[in-house]
């Protein structure tokens, strides 16, 4: 048995990778000392302008199929089990359509996760405006990060977690006496890692109000309304490959209005609460490893591009993983 009393650990990055790595750091090691090191926190982060809709894309991928699933399946699960208005934590149903493919509206990644996932009825490809020749209904998570991100941060303090404010460049300027660094810090780590496999891709969403919208759509050419919480609904989106654009685009701002009141008309008497812009961290595929650095052990977890939100808890959980496996190799009590 290893004793932990004084395991010292180190997590850089305050988003929700961050976040649900740290709390998975107390709930595995309840005697360690954790401290969160970020710039960045709660509204300021990237993940603060996530719609919050658990659905990974097709693409998206660990090391291997049977991991990337894992990832998803405990992710959901770790949701599922907190559930309420405080962590902004919903159940939620809606639909995807297409008209051009069949593949389009299928995901291999949540279709055996979700308690519902089935095709769309003829009747059912009716009830947006368009052509649509295929469509899937499912059931689903709704997490709305401007609540879960305080309130996972709040739970990481009251576990008797510390928080530093800093902006952190290089890992020397983490002090050596922590016995293990968590790497969270997304797009960061293009260059504290000096990882050129990381890629911004850039997003631009809309926030309207519209409260009597209770249920999801999403469409091609990335076509996206997802209803959160306060009657607040997010509307998108783009996906500009290495563009380190963060200013607001008219362009993009009349695609997005356009398509999604294609989809749902009623949406263009919808008022504008606020709009946004942010660079997902790309990765293929998403770091999740262990590396020795000079004197520094680091355990990586990054490069979740869109899908931290879906996938955060069940890296989180993964990364922790492999840093017991480090444990139980070590002759000694510290790594």
């Amino acid at each position: 048995m290893i004793s932990m009393g004084i395991f010292k650990v180190c997590v850089v990055g305050a988003g929700i990778v961050g976040l649900t790595t740290a709390l998975e750091i107390q709930s595995t090691f309840p005697s360690a000392d954790v401290c969160l090191i970020a710039d960045q926190f709660n509204e300021a982060t990237t993940s603060d302008g996530a719609a919050g809709l658990f659905r990974p894309g097709i693409s998206f991928c660990g090391p291997d199929l049977q991991i990337t699933k894992k990832w998803i399946k405990d992710s959901y699960t770790y949701y599922n089990d907190l559930i309420s208005d405080e962590c902004g934590i919903k159940e939620i149903g809606g639909y995807i359509f297409s008209s051009t493919s069949k593949s389009n509206v299928q995901n291999h990644l949540l279709e055996d996760v979700v308690p519902i996932y089935r095709p769309a009825t003829n009747g059912e490809l009716k009830l947006c405006p368009g052509q649509w020749q295929y469509g899937s209904y499912f059931t689903t998570l709704l997490v709305e990060c401007r609540r879960f991100l305080p309130w996972a941060l709040n739970r990481f303090k009251n576990n008797g977690g510390r928080v530093v404010k800093k902006l952190i460049q290089s890992f020397d300027e983490i002090p050596g006496d922590f016995d293990v660094i968590m790497n969270c810090t997304g797009f960061g780590a293009k260059y504290l890692c000096k990882d050129i496999k990381m890629v911004p891709i850039r997003g631009q969403v809309i926030k309207v109000k519209a409260p009597w919208l209770q249920t999801f759509y999403y469409g091609d050419y990335d076509t996206y309304i997802i209803p959160g919480f306060e009657g607040n609904v997010t509307l998108g989106g783009c996906r500009n490959f290495d563009s380190y654009d963060v200013s607001l685009s008219r362009y993009d701002r009349a695609a997005i209005m356009e398509r999604c009141c294609s989809l749902v008309p009623e949406l263009s008497a919808a008022p504008v609460v606020r709009e946004w812009v942010g660079l997902r961290p790309h990765r293929d595929p998403v770091r999740v490893h262990f590396e020795k650095l000079a004197n520094k052990k680091i355990v990586h977890n990054y490069g979740h591009g869109g899908y931290g939100v879906t996938s955060a808890p069940g890296t989180a959980k993964h990364a922790v993983s492999i840093l017991l496996k480090a444990l139980s190799s070590s002759a000694n009590s510290k790594l």
